[in-house]
């Protein structure tokens, strides 16, 4: 109790020092403010921009493997050459990877075609996205409706004229209208509409079904050649729950290898991508860009300390005689030593406070003009405040132990 009355004690001493010298309390604040601000600034950045990108990269599915003619990450040296040599993945692939996969809980062959323009009536939608896929798209991707249904298997196999459209296209082209049941041009074809994907809104990969145009292969077969490399041809594979996707991958490779014919000594024609390929690529550039935001917010952190620092000197000797009435009334040292050291880190801590009311006004500023939501974790709160209250231990401990060392004497006779 005696403690916690002198500690009260302690802070009462503090706060009237810094109300009485507020212009010098705001100055004091400004380095450990904008050193605060923006280390909080930068992870809140890292960590919505790696959410971002891993809701993208999670639509790619954590159990599916992507057979392609390039790889998506590589260790060191990108050999681009040998990469260029390789076949695409072709419908024989598919076919064969289908009737012989043990690990596959579905396959999909899928093409893509960029930049398209879709038109209903007056109304046009550019830089639609056409895809082509085998019926087990629905499988491997992860998507939800907001009207309508997927392919049926007979429509697949038939190549039926069907279609299912994006959120983004069906407002455009149907705007307060149904889009299901009308039909559109695609590929110099007459399609029908039936269904509509939900909205997804952004996406930092630009994996997004909002412009996105999904026809089954076997429709796409009969108007353009579906193995031409210009349309990205790629076979995706999703393994059976509860099998490690590095057995689903080595049974692919094992496939993969024999359906082509390799010997023993030659290289692989293909590249086995996956969603942990650029997760792991994520994480090592974002520790990199933890660790320099973290050191930009430091040096601006060091020079407020020093800041606070000197301001705390400067109170010390202002207030020299103040201490020598203090002791020599009974005042221990440890409460003189307090005063002083409650002050910075009131400082420090109030710094951080408003370094911290200006990130979380950032959130909202970045909202409201970019349309992203930032988002501002506890351990960043945490992070912060901590710095400032370790900032102002710091800072405030050698002023506040010459403080205490004053002989009470000697402070009564300064002026």
């Amino acid at each position: 109790m005696i403690f916690l009355k002198l500690f009260r004690e302690s802070f009462l001493f503090a706060y009237d020092a810094l109300r009485q010298n507020r212009l010098r309390t705001l100055l004091s604040l400004l380095g450990v403010t904008i050193g605060i601000f923006t280390i909080i600034a930068v992870f809140s950045a890292v960590d919505t921009l790696r959410d971002n990108l891993q809701t993208s990269v999670n639509k790619l599915g954590s159990n599916s493997v992507y057979v392609e003619k390039w790889p998506w990450v590589s260790d060191g040296e990108y050999p681009w050459w040998k990469f260029m040599q390789r076949p695409v993945s072709k419908l024989k692939d598919f076919d064969e990877l289908q009737r012989r996969s043990q690990t596959a809980e579905a396959i999909s062959y899928e093409i893509g075609i960029d930049n398209r323009t879709i038109k209903y009536g007056s109304n046009t939608v550019d830089g639609a996205q056409i895809d082509a896929v085998t019926q087990d798209h629905n499988k491997t991707w992860n998507f939800d409706f907001q009207d309508g249904r997927y392919f049926t298997e007979m429509e697949s196999k038939t190549g039926a004229p069907v279609t299912i459209i994006g959120n983004d296209i069906a407002e455009n082209l149907f705007p307060g209208g149904t889009a299901v049941g009308k039909q559109i041009k695609v590929m110099g074809r007459f399609v029908t509409i039936i269904g509509v994907f939900a909205k997804e809104g952004k996406d930092m990969l630009g994996i997004s079904a909002d412009k996105e145009v999904l026809l089954p292969l076997n429709f796409a077969h009969n108007i353009i050649d579906v193995q031409n490399e210009k349309y990205r041809p790629s076979i995706i594979v999703r393994g059976k729950d509860g099998i490690p996707i590095v057995e689903v991958k080595g049974e692919i490779k094992g496939l993969m290898r024999s359906i082509r014919s390799l010997r023993s000594n030659q290289e692989d024609n293909f590249a086995l991508n996956e969603s942990t390929m650029l997760s792991d690529q994520l994480d090592i550039v974002f520790k990199v860009i933890n660790i320099a935001g973290f050191i930009i917010g430091l040096f601006s952190i060091l020079v407020g300390g020093f800041g606070i620092a000197n301001i705390m000197f400067v109170s010390v000797k202002e207030r020299t005689n103040i201490i020598g009435i203090q002791k020599s009334l009974g005042a221990k040292n440890y409460f003189i030593l307090l005063q002083f050291l409650i002050e910075a880190i009131i400082l420090c801590l109030m710094g951080g406070l408003i370094g911290l009311l200006m990130v979380y006004g950032g959130t909202f500023l970045v909202k409201w003009v970019a349309d992203i939501g930032v988002v501002l974790y506890m351990k960043n709160i945490i992070i912060g405040l901590g710095t400032s209250v370790g900032i102002g231990i710091v800072s405030g401990i050698v002023p506040a132990w010459f403080a205490s060392k004053l002989d009470p004497v000697e402070a009564i006779r300064s002026n």
